[in-house]
């Protein structure tokens, strides 16, 4: 009797790869990290807002009341609540409005922050901040500039970021030569497909021409005829 081997299903490394709607997969932790660090900031600010409502604080006062160790008012915690409400729809909505979102309140909390310290304890404090506030506003701005960006700014994202423009595309830049040898291939290239025009092409400049014209870029066109060589 003869034993048939059945192969055990293999593990999958790496994470599971989603797909956009152009049908490009990409890491859906990068997505991930965004909506749930904007869900995360928004529960945190909301808290604190809704416990200055709770207390029945002054609207205006610049000496504030205590909530979670730090000052507040009734128009910080206005501000705070909407501030929170904002952060949740974006959320709700995509990772991609999430990320903005969290980048444009990032910068506004930081500079509401330094902007506080030049009016502590004066009547301009009318969000009635004291250091504690400066700090937290400093840090919870830091947190959103960081989960915005995450997998979304840097000189090199990989090409499994949602944020990652196609490579392969001929947008006008890939299709640009940059090093010595690509600019030799480039006129190269051209001579050769005036030979070929012409009926004087040689058999190695008809092979590459062919081949090239299975591709449609200016730059796989390019790698193809270095391919040859």
């Amino acid at each position: 009797m003869q034993l048939r081997h059945r192969s055990s299903p293999r593990a999958t490394s790496g994470p599971a790869r989603a797909t956009d709607d152009q049908g490009r997969r990409h890491d859906p932790r990068v997505f991930a990290v965004q909506r749930i660090g904007a869900l995360a900031v928004a529960a945190v600010i909301l808290v604190f807002g809704l416990l200055g409502f709770a207390g029945g604080l002054d609207f205006f006062s610049t000496d504030g009341e205590p909530i979670l160790g730090m000052s507040s008012n009734g128009l910080l915690s206005t501000i705070s609540v909407l501030t929170a409400a904002v952060l949740l729809l974006a959320a709700l909505r995509s990772p991609r409005t999430a990320s903005t979102l969290m980048i444009v309140v990032g910068i506004l909390f930081l500079v509401a922050g330094l902007g506080s310290l030049a009016v502590l304890r004066t009547d301009a404090n009318v969000l009635a901040f004291e250091i504690e506030n400066v700090i937290f506003s400093e840090v919870t701005g830091l947190v959103l500039l960081l989960l915005g960006a995450y997998g979304r700014v840097s000189g090199n994202l990989p090409s499994d970021s949602p944020y990652a423009r196609p490579r392969d595309a001929d947008d006008g830049t890939d299709g640009v030569p940059s090093t010595p040898a690509e600019f030799a291939a480039e006129r190269a290239m051209r001579e050769a497909e005036i030979a070929v025009v012409n009926h004087v092409a040689t058999p190695d400049q008809r092979r590459r021409v062919e081949a090239m014209a299975q591709v449609h870029t200016r730059g796989d066109r390019r790698r193809v005829w270095m391919g040859f060589d």
